[in-house]
């Protein structure tokens, strides 16, 4: 987490742009921390919210449409051959392909708030087929909430919920 604060002191809302870009194409970084992370700076001063909340959208959309581009051509190969590091099945592959296939936009927008699939929705909607515009609507869509619940949220409920954690601990 010193690393994480560093770069974000350092670099700013470059560095998250970055996380978030990588974790949401698939790569396993700690983007959803460094955006709660980043929140709380900007809570007490350190970073710009308006700068923030950019950065994280951008990332979470261009790093979800290079997902897809990467599932669309090849991801499929991609998936099967290095699934199995992520629990990810032939037979599981093919039941999420499936999903996307008929609830794809659903899923898209859902993804963003679970733990690996906001780092695989992308690649398995591009390996599905789904049709980009309706996967680029899906994914800003979702990007939305995404940055406004953990952009925005923690820099909103810090002061409310720093006091309450303090007289729970004593």
């Amino acid at each position: 987490m010193q690393t994480l604060h560093h770069l974000l002191e350092t670099y700013g809302a470059w560095a998250l742009f970055v996380c978030v870009y990588l974790e949401s194409m698939g790569v396993p970084v700690p983007g959803e921390s460094a955006v709660i992370a980043s929140s709380l700076l900007a809570r007490h001063g350190e970073m710009s919210l308006p700068a923030l909340l950019a950065a994280v959208f951008a990332g979470a959309v261009l790093g979800d449409c290079t997902g897809y581009a990467i599932g669309r051509y090849g991801g499929r190969r991609l998936l099967s051959r290095y699934g199995h590091l992520v629990k990810l099945t032939p037979e599981r592959l093919a039941r999420l392909e499936a999903a996307f296939r008929q609830r794809g936009v659903y899923l898209v927008m859902v993804a963003r708030f679970v733990v690996v699939l906001r780092q695989l929705n992308g690649l398995i909607a591009g390996s599905a087929g789904m049709p980009f515009p309706r996967f680029l609507a899906a994914n800003v869509i979702g990007a939305l909430a995404w940055t406004a619940v953990w952009g925005a949220g923690p820099y909103l409920v810090a002061d409310v919920l720093l006091p309450l954690w303090h007289a729970w601990r004593g």
